[in-house]
């Protein structure tokens, strides 16, 4: 009897097919992307990313979804900036926040922002599953990243990042 039950759970885990359901909730997921900041403004001036330097920021994070509308989001984002033939991580961002589905694949995110540069704020992110498989998905965002502190003028940017999610 025993060696039964270890054999369904090897099979299973060899498999791939999950032990348990995550059609109940709380349900979580997970997702990894890569972001690209297009342009930065502040009082002074627009900075695009790709005339100086170019940044490029790796969010990662961990969904738990509530119900099928409303789920809490843990993110962190290490960046990547190049510049004068020298690349370097340049900053980490922890990103908690909301989920909320609006329905059709689109999703809006509110998430508070808290970075290793001295840097804080807020970041809307509106997304849009484009490609739904049964274990995995792809999706489109656009963060607006709306950043405070360390002396540096408050700055808005925007972004485009692309991810799977799983």
């Amino acid at each position: 009897m025993q060696f039964r039950i270890w054999a369904i759970i090897a099979f299973t885990l060899i498999s791939g097919t999950p032990l348990f359901s995550q059609d109940t909730y709380p349900k979580i997921t997970a997702y990894t992307s890569v972001l690209h900041p297009l342009i930065t403004i502040n009082h002074k001036e627009a900075v695009p990313n790709f005339r100086d330097y170019y940044l490029v920021i790796f969010p990662s994070g961990i969904n738990i979804w509530k119900n099928s509308k409303m789920a809490f989001s843990v993110e962190f984002a290490p960046s990547i900036k190049v510049e004068k033939g020298m690349s370097k991580m340049s900053n980490f961002l922890f990103h908690p926040g909301i989920l909320i589905a609006l329905g059709k694949g689109f999703t809006f995110a509110g998430r508070a922002a808290f970075e290793t540069s001295g840097r804080y704020g807020f970041t809307p992110v509106f997304g849009k599953t484009v490609i739904k498989k049964k274990k995995h998905g792809f999706y489109v965002a656009t963060p607006f990243p709306v950043r405070f502190g360390n002396d540096q003028p408050a700055s808005f940017t925007a972004g485009l990042q692309l991810g799977i999610s799983f």
